[in-house]
């Protein structure tokens, strides 16, 4: 199975959280709700969760291995830095003259 599409939506408030993201695997199984959080060591990916009756989070879907984990991480922050740098270069965009209405 491979990864077909990521797609990274940053998160502006400040915080641990970086961004949320999307996997698609073959073009036919996506992810969603992986999260990009930023650790003491560095960025790393979330699995999405929910919360259970104890109270503790579980994962709902997660890499059954490291190798396929440490894939998924390495596809996912590759392009949420890809997003970062985008940001950095982009232009602002030129005002738009208001259009009355008629």
């Amino acid at each position: 199975m491979k990864i077909t599409d990521v797609r990274v939506r940053k998160v502006l408030k400040q915080g641990k959280m970086k961004a949320v993201v999307s996997i698609t695997f073959d073009n036919e199984f996506v992810v969603h709700d992986i999260k990009v959080i930023e650790g003491e060591k560095g960025l790393f990916i979330a699995m999405p969760s929910k919360k259970s009756a104890d109270g503790e989070y579980r994962d709902i879907a997660h890499p059954i291995n490291s190798d396929t984990r440490q894939q998924i991480q390495t596809m996912i922050l590759d392009a949420y830095e890809k997003a970062a740098v985008e940001d950095d270069t982009a232009q602002p965009a030129e005002e738009m003259p208001e259009t009355p209405f008629v």
